[in-house]
């Protein structure tokens, strides 16, 4: 029980974090500002606890492809949510299942057999139906959040087949790499995209935003804690589906706030993708 209720809190802290994301920007802080501090923490404990990580880090060249892959995943997806729909933004960026079963592919030289086939055309038929725009026949990526929630997913799935390709590396320092990477990666895009006026430079130091960022800080790092707490402990299967729930938390959330339009098209693309992400699941621990 413990182990699940882990899993639940993880999935509501990341089904949540449009709401203090989108506070924080009306406070002047831009996602990737806001991204870059809540790792921040991570990376000042674990370095605390064990040094040696920043060395594995260095020295090891796929591990700093695991820390710039989930910089750019955790850039996206909070830029994407604090800025755009956020359920369009969640489901999309939970076709992940697709471009898993395809980098798998190209990387680990996995098979796709006609099950993977069958769940990566419900995903994206899922995924052309929540990008459907009203009044128009077909689907289009209508804004740069949607672009976003898309990359995010990528980045994702390429970080699960990094990990995966990586598991004889020492746990805490793919830990690391990962709050590395989350921490320098969006603060890089933040600086040099700020230099071209894309998005808004480092705010003066205000309550309104230092506040919640430590408190958000705070709850990333247990939130983290918890995931590899439950996740250690449950089967995979169990885990997936219980770390699938942040859609719930995230359409649920958002659409009781009013930032998100439930359309019987979105409900019957999410219900898609959620299948596809589902047989997925199920198609792992079977294996």
């Amino acid at each position: 029980m413990l182990a699940s209720l882990s899993l639940l809190f993880n999935a509501l802290v990341w089904g949540l974090s449009w709401w203090p994301l989108r506070h924080l920007q009306q406070a002047h802080l831009h996602p990737l500002w806001a991204t870059m501090c809540f790792f921040a923490l991570g990376v000042v404990i674990l370095l605390l606890w064990r040094p040696s990580v920043a060395l594995d880090l260095w020295r090891q060249p796929a591990l700093l492809s695991i820390a710039v892959v989930s910089g750019v995943t955790n850039a996206t997806f909070n830029w994407g949510v604090a800025i755009g729909d956020v359920v369009r933004v969640v489901l999309l960026f939970y076709l992940m299942p697709v471009w898993a079963a395809l980098l798998a592919r190209l990387i680990l030289k996995e098979s796709i057999n006609w099950v993977a086939l069958l769940r990566m055309g419900l995903a994206l038929l899922g995924a052309l139906l929540v990008l459907k725009p009203a009044g128009h026949s077909w689907p289009t990526l209508g804004s740069l959040s949607d672009l976003l929630g898309l990359l995010g997913g990528m980045g994702f799935a390429l970080t699960n087949v990094l990990l995966r390709q990586q598991a004889a590396q020492p746990a805490a320092s793919r830990a690391f790499a990962m709050f590395a990477g989350c921490t320098l990666l969006p603060g890089l895009l933040a600086w040099g995209l700020s230099g071209v006026g894309v998005v808004s430079g480092w705010p003066a130091w205000d309550w309104a935003w230092v506040g919640p960022v430590l408190l958000m800080g705070v709850i990333f790092f247990f939130s983290n804690l918890a995931l590899q707490y439950g996740a250690s402990r449950l089967p995979v299967k169990l885990t997936s589906v219980l770390m699938l729930t942040e859609v719930l938390f995230a359409a649920a959330s958002s659409a009781w706030l009013g930032e998100s339009a439930l359309t019987p098209t979105v409900l019957m693309g999410g219900a898609l993708i959620v299948l596809a992400a589902l047989l997925a699941t199920l198609g792992e621990s079977a294996e």
